[in-house]
């Protein structure tokens, strides 16, 4: 399959249950805004795949005959957070959107998130990644999905310095993101006695040729170089490191199966990376993928993708049942219901949204397969260990959530 194109996607973006005018202009309209990377580094793990799931979630939960039409909106912030926060209030002020999902990398988030506070509507990211969003910068409008860098930073990184890894060196995207997860990884590696023996940021996203940040890293003699990037940027690194014959080992912070399909399985054999979603990991993972290989047959969707899914229809559940005149009325009281009414999919499971806005589910720390392991086609990941949904986030207390008294 071909995916879409960033213009097609745009040009068919409002994807309506109810094709009418007529019967559209008789009925209200809940409208969500799907923000993502549509052609930039992250266009693989959110991008137009992140729209399909979207898409898939309207669809499992059906709107045909219960009074109302949903469309699904489509923009691109280009991994810009004036552009993403440009985009945001537009749609809120001029095209009546009710929820922005997906909604961008750690600065178009945070950029995002103020415009849903300051315009009173609802903000669900899972494609950025700073803890920050339910920490110092949360707020009543905003709710984060699938993982943060607190969640990574305690998988990832403690695997790895309980695996012997005590000594890092950060190769840092130069942004919101890279700054959060170099900050939380450090400090799991500090606590458990290790080193951080430096980091180097690099410019995001015009970064391309890491070889002299590489070579910085390797000098330093640190037994892991910490990768606090993602998407071309951390495959980019894994291929050079490969080309250089850095055997220092590669942390991979944040990396998604998309990656592993990139770098194939004799490059990324062995890599060690969490994810909160795994396309094979239970029955209903794999109830879901099968639903989703209708749209996208070719490929297999990351968590951020599912995290789209899944915070689309736990918004159409909630909307539903407060009501869709109120659900539109009152961003921060919607957002309220949101977090008190339980979730449950078929990506993640049940769980539950923290007042901080922090949704709950366990964390997995996945080993890559060698190929010879491998039964078939994105047959990838085997499980080395689960962290349960209450001790795999920053515990509330720790956060200084503005809206948390403590």
């Amino acid at each position: 399959m071909t995916l879409l194109s960033r213009r097609t996607l745009i040009a068919t973006a409002a994807a309506s249950s109810v094709p009418l005018a007529a019967a559209r202009a008789q009925k209200p309209t809940l409208k969500i805004g799907v923000l993502t990377d549509l052609a930039g580094p992250y266009q693989d793990i959110v991008g137009p795949i992140t729209v399909e799931a979207a898409r898939q979630a309207v669809e499992d939960f059906g709107v045909a005959g219960k009074g109302y039409n949903v469309e699904i909106l489509v923009g691109d912030h280009q991994n810009k957070p004036d552009v993403g926060a440009g985009i945001t209030r537009q749609w809120y002020d001029r095209d009546g959107v009710d929820i922005v999902v997906e909604g961008g990398s750690s600065a178009v988030a945070l950029a995002v998130s103020e415009v849903a506070r300051d315009k009173n509507k609802v903000y669900i990211n899972s494609g950025g990644a700073t803890s920050d969003l339910t920490g110092v910068r949360c707020n009543a409008n905003t709710i984060h999905w699938v993982y943060d860098t607190y969640m990574l930073g305690r998988s990832t990184g403690g695997a790895l310095v309980k695996s012997g890894g005590d000594s890092w060196f950060f190769i840092t995207a130069d942004y919101a993101f890279g700054h959060a997860l170099t900050r939380d990884v450090s400090e799991f590696v500090t606590a458990a006695g290790g080193k951080v023996m430096g980091k180097v940021a690099t410019p995001f996203p015009a970064t391309t040729d890491f070889s002299a940040f590489l070579l910085q890293a390797q000098a330093s003699g640190a037994k892991v170089i910490g990768l606090a990037n993602a998407g071309s940027d951390t495959i980019n690194c894994i291929k050079q490191a490969k080309e250089f014959g850095i055997t220092q080992t590669l942390g991979g912070l944040l990396v998604f199966i998309s990656d592993i399909h990139s770098l194939g399985l004799e490059v990324a054999q062995g890599l060690v990376c969490t994810e909160s979603f795994y396309w094979d990991l239970n029955d209903r993972t794999r109830a879901f993928s099968a639903r989703m290989r209708k749209r996208v047959p070719e490929r297999r969707l990351g968590m951020a993708q599912a995290g789209a899914y899944a915070s689309t229809l736990h918004f159409l559940k909630t909307a539903e049942a407060m009501g869709i005149a109120e659900a539109k009325k009152d961003g921060a009281a919607t957002t309220a219901r949101l977090k008190a009414m339980p979730a449950d999919d078929d990506c993640f499971g049940a769980g539950i949204i923290r007042p901080d806005g922090r949704k709950l589910h366990p964390s997995y720390l996945f080993q890559v397969k060698k190929p010879s392991e491998s039964k078939g086609p994105w047959d990838y990941y085997k499980v080395m260990a689960t962290t349960p949904s209450e001790e795999a986030f920053r515990p509330l207390k720790d956060g200084n959530c503005p809206l948390i008294k403590t």
